[in-house]
């Protein structure tokens, strides 16, 4: 990290609004006018739209990630996190990946620190829910449903082969939905290279507390996305929840019981915790409370959007927020970087408003949904090819839309890839296996006392 007398832009969090916010500031700043600081804890940022089909094998998962250091030459970039800000002396207090925290003073805070998954204290859950908020998580998830099939193969236990093959996903907005899409078309082509395990033998559920399942693409959407599950025997049930998962047996609300040995949680998102600890004002749920301007309520120097604030949306109208996904994210990041710039040079700030788009869901290969500008609707292989044209043109970076597409390319040619590294969850049990202390075999360890004497110790006994 290098020291400056210049003013600090301190942008917390490396995400969709920090890094895009960070490209903005950069691109309109004068050479010299101040410096930029973004700390993450991760050195990349994640497309999470992609994250389904990272893990559906259709996506490399590097090629769904951008390097902060390679996007952003001109800032410093700390991977680390901020555990605290004190607004009376601007001094934000470092936590680095390793070593000792420090002090690290600014002039101008944006907070982009993004959302986590939202959980209830549901039994089992922790031991047994796979996340899909990171790509790390989308790559274990993967290797995880490739190691369930092999499990099965080789087994003759029937209970054991069919929890290993029962995929329970809990939420039905777009992650769940898009998960379960992708890994049902994954099992279904890798089912061709086994011999005892076919499509038939998968049970692949969906459990949702709402009344329907994507509820952003309307009830029209949501109910035809329902029917085009099941007719792929995906079981959807709505209206319901999880009540434990303890052991992989899985307890609906609706009185349905299961043994599955895959539990992935995409119940909602909530603001990231830390915010509690930078003395800005929080509404209800926890998000920063700013105004139009993206300038947090009573700072004039600090700026906050996505999923970690409360934006209103003026397109929508009086007492409507801007929800919580990419889209917005992304534009609102253009706005917060303009307005750093000219909240540095004394000038007015803009608002933000910006009429939602539509929204795109990918099914599997082939198979999507879409609504356009809140009233044009497609579905099937239209809706899917507009969910990968408007996805790949906003991956971040060139070189990563290049890969994308390369992927998608090569994959009309080649089939997928069916090869599951489960002990990419462990790399370190290989080698702790060799450096382990040979135990004695037990039939050697049972022998009697005077079979393993020394032979001095034996004539000594043999002589008395």
């Amino acid at each position: 990290m290098s020291t400056t007398e210049r003013p600090r832009i301190l942008i917390v969090g490396g995400g969709y609004v920090g890094l895009y916010a960070a490209m903005r500031i950069l691109k309109k700043m004068r050479y010299g006018e101040a410096t930029v600081t973004v700390v993450d804890p991760r050195s990349y940022m994640t497309y999470l739209p992609f994250l389904p089909e990272a893990a559906g094998g259709n996506v490399a998962p590097r090629n769904l990630v951008a390097p902060l250091r390679t996007a952003l030459k001109n800032a410093e970039v700390l991977t680390g996190a901020v555990t605290g800000v004190d607004h009376e002396r601007k001094i934000a207090t470092i936590q680095p990946s390793a070593g000792d925290s420090y002090e690290l003073p600014f002039d101008y805070l944006v907070v982009a620190t993004g959302s986590v998954s939202r959980t209830f204290p549901i039994p089992g859950l922790a031991e047994h829910g796979i996340g899909m908020k990171t790509v790390e998580e989308a790559i274990a998830l993967r290797n995880h449903v490739m190691a369930q099939l092999d499990k099965a193969e080789s087994t003759t236990d029937e209970a054991v082969r069919s929890k290993a093959l029962t995929f329970v996903i809990i939420g039905g907005g777009f992650a769940g939905v898009e998960t379960i899409a992708e890994i049902e078309d994954m099992a279904r082509d890798a089912a061709k290279i086994y011999k005892t395990v076919s499509r038939d033998d998968m049970r692949f559920v969906v459990v949702e507390a709402a009344n329907r399942i994507l509820p952003e693409m309307g009830p029209d959407l949501g109910l035809w996305t329902k029917e085009k599950l099941e007719e792929r025997n995906i079981e959807v049930y709505i209206e319901t929840s999880m009540d434990s998962c303890l052991d992989g047996h899985v307890v609906l609300k609706n009185g349905m019981e299961m043994d599955a040995s895959t539990i992935v949680w995409t119940a909602g998102v909530k603001p990231n915790p830390v915010l509690a600890q930078f003395g800005l004002p929080l509404g209800p749920r926890g998000h920063v409370d700013t105004a139009p301007t993206l300038q947090v309520q009573g700072f004039d120097y600090v700026w906050s959007a996505g999923d970690n604030a409360q934006v209103p949306d003026l397109a929508a109208g009086e007492g409507a927020w801007c929800p919580p996904n990419a889209q917005h994210a992304v534009r609102q990041a253009a706005v917060l970087g303009d307005n750093v710039i000219s909240g540095m040079r004394g000038f007015p700030q803009q608002e933000y408003k910006h009429k939602n788009l539509g929204a795109v869901a990918g099914l599997g290969l082939h198979k999507g949904v879409a609504i356009l500008f809140g009233k044009y609707k497609l579905k099937g292989r239209p809706a899917w090819w507009f969910h990968r044209l408007y996805h790949g043109a906003m991956v971040p970076t060139f070189n990563r839309k290049v890969r994308v597409f390369t992927d998608w390319t090569l994959a009309v040619f080649l089939k997928r890839e069916m090869v599951g590294l489960s002990q990419m969850e462990n790399p370190y049990q290989p080698i702790q296996e060799v450096t382990a202390p040979t135990q004695r075999p037990a039939v050697e360890a049972a022998k009697p006392a005077a079979d393993n004497a020394k032979p001095a110790d034996k004539e000594l006994a043999a002589s008395k």
